[in-house]
């Protein structure tokens, strides 16, 4: 498989996003679903904190793509959904740092919408992984 990165767009010395990845031949797909930021209870967790909440929701959405049968460096496409635009951005640097760590480089969207599926939600991120 051969994925080509597509208009980068950098900060600084940081990849922001991808304006698009190109996949040639991939054996697999895995589209994954809005991922959010849940306790092992199945509660929303870090209420009003959206920091918190990027940094779990990035893990439970890792957890779900390994057990895919995938790595989060197989992730081509991320939508990050928020409720509050203006926190996501100030605290983006969050999920920056932590894409980065697992070498993952997708093309993205972010997008302020009225409300996600639980009011205590701030943030819910869904995605596709090729390999």
């Amino acid at each position: 498989m051969m994925i080509n990165e597509i208009g980068p767009r950098m900060a600084g010395e940081r990849l922001m996003y991808n304006r698009a990845v190109r996949v040639d031949q991939p054996r697999s797909w895995l589209f994954v679903s809005g991922h959010e930021a849940r306790d092992d209870d199945g509660r929303i967790a870090h209420r009003g904190d959206m920091a918190g909440q990027m940094e779990l929701t990035l893990r439970r959405l890792g957890e779900t793509v390994a057990e895919g049968g995938m790595k989060m460096a197989d992730v081509v496409q991320i939508r990050v959904f928020t409720t509050d635009l203006t926190s996501c951005k100030a605290h983006y640097g969050v999920l920056l740092d932590a894409l980065a760590a697992v070498d993952c480089r997708p093309a993205s969207l972010l997008a302020e919408v009225s409300a996600l599926s639980d009011e205590d939600m701030l943030i819910e991120i869904e995605a596709v992984a090729v390999c």
